[in-house]
């Protein structure tokens, strides 16, 4: 690689990197004048290079996410004792964090105050890419561990249940052909191609016929990925290595949007085909890139029932389960085979799967446990419900089910912990205002306007400046939330970016740092001084971000002001649409006045509609 064509090497380690030893590029066998720089300055490099005349070559070298997991998971690759973890509190839900690392285990969270982000710690590679979000919520947890689940959680196989009767195992026989075709469809990265090779070993222990095909997806966490399974009577019945279309036996679901695909609906026939299904799907590359994106699962289920008929699907959220019993989704696969098996949908015998798990020599003991959870939904998935509570296990409270006035009065109470009862009176009179003006116009169902001022106007009243950020940080419920998840000897570090102490990047913008954990000691100090907040002492309400929420507080009640003497009921929509476009306006700093700007127009668009003479006229 000769020196003097400007060529180049980018290294990019999130971790101690494999290849290449943390000295000088001499040493590491790499020509003098090339130079290794972090991924962090890909993008200065290419506009450098993009400069120099000539061919210029830039190598990205970095270990994939999948390879990094099974390496550690071997012991062959240090494990850093390091997560992260999202306050919720904190968190505006913006997406600059799944932009900054274009992860897949940053998912969606949804709390009664809106979408948030949460960490998939199963699915976690430890990146800390996403750290680099411009947002305060987020935490590193450096020492410690993950808490393991133990028998004296009460989630133990040794619990109180009945034994489970063994059911009728499916006649390799009486498929057409004397061959019984499985396909495994999934999630790259979660297990699925091992899925396949544990059928097919225990079909070889069993002296069946047996070919296995993998239609590997993605290396990265997302991609859809297939196991094809055939297993015969005896090998010379087999004369394909693909489950052919139409010719499913059984669909073993780890995934419902992989199931749903194209790919795998054409293996499926009505009256043929049975489908084991994981009813919740992992969250797409889509969410990565649309921070809005909808989880598909529901739709899924009713394609997959109209596909092959409602009595011929099982579902249940083995998600949930693996991780309240087993504290970690990878096992939601092993879940889904022994509850496959215990419907009577795959032609082994128990003795031999159990001995294929013996066999693969990883987790034998969890996953024989995942498998016996799996037989339990099977047989009675309402009380598998009852003994892990899963509603517990998935913070999500639908907006659908809470009424207006629970809404108001959870705001009430928040505004009143923000700054104090007389700013959660103003919050409480405005949307009383907009009520009463709504219900004057003689409709009797919803309210669509006062439920959106009631959240949006919330939004901006309590805008997350230095000292509610201190406040959420100092409630006692996200300590208690880490303690719940880590044990051991573990120290919390925060990343923050300080108006008055951040550097910023060549675009003029704040960056993070990371803070010890002496910074909760600040957070206590700091929080108490709300009492400061838009006041002459208030020093971080000097800044133009601070300025503009409280600017846009005003601009809002003022904007729904002059509305409500002209609202009607044809123009009611255009209204409430109005009121929820602070919505968007997510984030901090640079993020939010991106966000902002986005914002606006969408907020001048509706006002002009609503003021237009045909409404008024309306």
């Amino acid at each position: 690689m000769p020196q003097g064509n400007g060529t180049g090497r980018t290294v990019s380690p999130a971790s101690p990197h494999p290849d290449i030893p943390a000295s000088s590029s001499l040493e590491a066998g790499i020509p003098a004048g090339i130079a290794i720089q972090h991924r962090d300055a890909l993008d200065a490099v290419q506009r450098e290079f993009r400069e120099i005349k000539g061919t210029t070559v830039i190598i990205y070298d970095q270990t994939c996410a999948t390879e990094k997991r099974r390496r550690r998971k071997r012991g062959t690759l240090v494990d850093p004792a390091k997560r992260v973890v999202i306050n919720e509190l904190v968190c505006e839900g913006c997406g600059d964090c799944s932009v900054q690392s274009n992860c897949i285990s940053v998912e969606p969270l949804e709390t009664e105050l809106g979408r948030k982000r949460q960490i998939n710690q199963s699915t976690c590679n430890k990146d800390l890419s996403c750290v680099k979000g411009f947002c305060p919520s987020f935490v590193t947890v450096e020492g410690g561990s993950l808490k393991k689940k133990t028998k004296s959680s009460g989630n133990s196989a040794e619990g109180n249940w009945p034994a489970l009767p063994m059911p009728e195992v499916a006649d390799v026989h009486t498929a057409p052909g004397g061959v019984w075709g499985i396909v495994v469809a999934g999630v790259g990265g979660t297990g699925v191609i091992t899925i396949g090779q544990l059928l097919g070993v225990a079909a070889h222990l069993e002296g069946k016929g047996i070919v296995t095909q993998d239609a590997g997806g993605l290396a990265q966490k997302g991609g859809a990925t297939w196991s094809h399974v055939l297993i015969g009577a005896m090998q010379d019945a087999i004369r394909t290595t693909r489950v052919g279309m139409a010719s499913a036996d059984l669909i073993l679901g780890c995934d419902p949007i992989v199931v749903a695909g194209k790919e795998t609906l054409l293996r499926m026939r009505p009256g043929r085909t049975h489908v084991a299904l994981n009813a919740v799907s992992t969250p797409t590359a889509a969410f990565v890139k649309n921070a809005n994106w909808v989880n598909p699962s529901e739709q899924c289920l009713v394609d997959i029932a109209h596909a092959v008929g409602a009595e011929h699907v099982g579902a249940f959220d083995a998600d949930a389960v693996a991780v309240k019993v087993l504290g970690d989704s990878i096992y939601t696969n092993p879940m889904m085979l022994g509850f496959a098996w215990q419907k009577g949908w795959i032609p082994l015998q128990l003795e031999s799967l159990m001995r294929a798990i013996e066999l693969n020599a990883v987790a034998v003991a969890q996953n024989k446990l995942a498998f016996e959870w799996g037989r339990r939904a099977a047989q009675d998935v309402d009380a598998v419900k009852r003994a892990l509570n899963p509603g517990q296990v998935i913070a999500f409270s639908p907006r659908q089910k809470q009424s207006l006035d629970d809404l108001v009065a959870h705001r009430v109470a928040f505004l009143r912990e923000y700054q104090n009862a007389a700013y959660a009176q103003q919050y409480l009179d405005f949307v009383s205002k907009v009520r009463a003006a709504e219900q004057g116009m003689g409709v009797a169902e919803k309210l669509p306007l006062t439920e959106a001022v009631a959240r949006y106007l919330f939004k901006l009243m309590a805008y997350k400046d230095e000292y509610e950020v201190a406040r959420l940080y100092t409630d006692p419920a996200f300590q208690a939330k880490v303690n719940a998840m880590f044990e051991g000897d573990f120290k919390l570090h925060y990343h923050l970016a300080p108006p008055m102490l951040a550097r910023t990047n060549d675009k003029g913008e704040l960056q993070k740092t990371s803070f010890g954990p002496w910074m909760r000691l600040g957070f206590r100090l700091l929080a108490p001084m709300k009492v400061l907040r838009g006041s002459a002492l208030d020093v971080f309400g000097k800044t133009e971000e601070r300025r503009q929420e409280r600017a846009l507080i005003q601009e809002y009640r003022a904007a729904i002001e002059g509305m409500l003497p002209l609202l009607s009921p044809a123009n009611r929509d255009v209204a409430a649409a109005f009121a929820r476009v602070p919505e968007q306006i997510r984030g901090f700093g640079h993020v939010k006045a991106r966000h902002l700007v986005a914002a606006r127009t969408q907020w001048d668009l509706l006002q002009t509609q609503f003021h237009a003479p045909k409404q008024q006229a309306a």
